[in-house]
């Protein structure tokens, strides 16, 4: 049994930066802040169970999986509604209200046939014309405009939804796990779904209770989950450190810490948010491929998702999560100080004067990572400065091109799609990597009817040429009060990915 600790913890929250089936069993750890008090005598051998299970939500904002913001909000929505697909813990999709799907040879035409039988909450069928609404409003939202962009159509059979894209996609379900909601109910505070829950206020109390109409059955761990009002974040935290409510998804590496108190267990999720150094091509000896590599291979990975992450995140040196089946280990080589000094001594010259590393000074973890990367390349003889600056003026040195490295963060599509960050004109290519056969090899990561070979292909070339040297993916965590939820499987965006496996352990009534 873990042991428990029920002094101050901390615990940091942030939101993100920058815009199958095997499942491996849950790790849950203690949260602490990197310091394991010793077992005292008060320590409680077991915990007092609530009489309710309870999430934290704000009653000002739409639970539209849409329009609704991150957070809170989206964690209670995961209970309401389901895509065509669902992403598994290693961003695998998975079937979900899609029972089949076509596309043409090019990847350019999609059908989806939707799987019969599925009811709304209320009772009514789910229907093309439901999935074409939800899916034509996505495309012109703040959070899902960027990730369907290459979509020209939605059109609406009569079981079916084809899709036509601007440019071939050989990954498009990936995509599509964005929660379907009934049209002509979007409006309501609560859009009406096919989730294992639905939204109910009566008697003004909110809360989310079992549709026993959910296409999987009534397996759920809990007739009814109590919303208990949370105006922020930081509300939402001290609700769970006091056990008002039971689970929060949170960001433990994020900008700002919020300190906790009480007896609670994290799971971490992997997600596909990448932390890389950026190069500034057009500055001198970044501008030459063997230096690159060089300064690639003086990233110790492994440490610094250990000793600067705490854990919460994988070592990745290649641009995609080492977790999905498409990752290529075979690429990847040991870290050694040997193979850096070697490397380093084949290029022809080094920088004689300090290389500018710039980082956000709001976030202390990068800060502190950009601060031993300096260190450490400094060592080796490339000496480097780091130059710590507020999000808005770091965002502007980059657009400007003002650096020679900077450290940064940015989530990716679930297709991996590379372009913003490596192609020519990228939207995020700030260190100005322009190469024909980079573009070439994006474009068959997209088209290839073999896409493993092609993935493994553009990355071998990445790491010939290192445009950015890939850091680690972090992990985001679900916080949980001790001992109340049992067999609980978390994903980046389900954290009720099993939610019909698990078991709520409540006080006897």
């Amino acid at each position: 049994m873990k042991k428990l600790i029920c002094s101050a913890l901390c615990v940091a929250l942030s939101a993100l930066l920058l815009a199958g089936c095997g499942h491996p069993e849950p790790e849950f750890n203690e949260v602490t802040d990197l310091i394991t008090e010793p077992e005292t005598e008060n320590t409680p051998t077991s915990l007092l169970l609530p009489t309710q299970f309870s999430l934290a939500y704000m009653p000002d904002q739409t639970l539209d999986p849409i329009t609704c913001p991150d957070g809170m909000q989206q964690t209670v929505a995961s209970l309401l509604y389901e895509g065509l697909f669902r992403l598994d813990g290693k961003f695998q999709p998975e079937p979900a209200l899609c029972e089949s799907f076509v596309c043409d040879e090019d990847f350019l035409s999609y059908t989806f046939t939707l799987r019969s039988g599925v009811l709304f909450s209320d009772g009514s069928p789910l229907t093309a014309a439901d999935v074409k609404s939800t899916l034509d409003r996505a495309r012109t939202s703040n959070r899902y405009r960027a990730r369907l962009a290459d979509i020209l159509s939605v059109s609406a059979g009569e079981n079916t939804v084809t899709v036509l894209l601007s440019s071939p996609n050989n990954a498009l379900p990936a995509l599509l796990d964005i929660p379907i909601v009934k049209a002509g109910t979007e409006t309501a505070h609560a859009p009406t779904g096919t989730g294992p829950y639905f939204f109910s206020a009566q008697d003004a109390v909110p809360c989310l209770v079992a549709n026993r109409l959910w296409r999987q059955g009534t397996g759920q761990p809990t007739e009814r989950i109590t919303l208990v009002e949370a105006a922020d974040q930081s509300t939402m935290l001290y609700r769970l450190s006091s056990h008002d409510i039971q689970l929060a998804a949170a960001d433990l590496t994020g900008s700002a810490s919020v300190s906790l108190s009480g007896s609670l267990t994290y799971q971490d999720t992997d997600t596909t948010i990448l932390q890389y150094l950026g190069c500034n091509l057009s500055r001198e000896y970044l501008n030459t491929a063997a230096f690159r590599r060089a300064l690639n291979c003086g990233i110790n990975r492994a440490h610094i998702v250990s000793a600067f992450l705490s854990g919460h995140g994988r070592a990745a040196q290649l641009p995609l999560s080492p977790v999905s089946a498409l990752y290529p280990s075979e690429l990847e080589q040991p870290f050694s100080m040997d193979a850096f000094s070697a490397a380093l001594a084949e290029c022809e010259a080094l920088p004689t004067k300090p290389l500018t590393l710039l980082v956000n000074e709001e976030n202390n973890f990068k800060t502190a990572i950009a601060a031993y990367l300096a260190e450490s390349f400094s060592a080796a003889g490339v000496a480097v400065e780091v130059r710590a600056l507020p999000w808005e003026a770091y965002t502007a040195a980059l657009a400007q091109g003002d650096f020679d490295l900077y450290y940064g963060e940015v989530r990716l599509s679930a297709d991996w799609d590379l372009s913003p960050l490596l192609a020519k004109g990228g939207a995020l290519n700030f260190g100005g990597w322009g190469s024909a056969q980079t573009d070439s090899l994006l474009a068959a990561c997209a088209a290839s009817p073999q896409r493993d070979a092609a993935i493994t292909e553009l990355c071998a070339h990445l790491k010939t040429f290192s445009p950015i040297l890939p850091i680690c993916f972090k992990s985001s965590s679900v916080l949980l009060q001790t001992n109340v939820v049992e067999g609980l499987i978390s994903t980046a965006t389900e954290p009720f990915y099993n939610v019909q496996d698990c078991t709520i352990h409540l006080q006897s009534q």
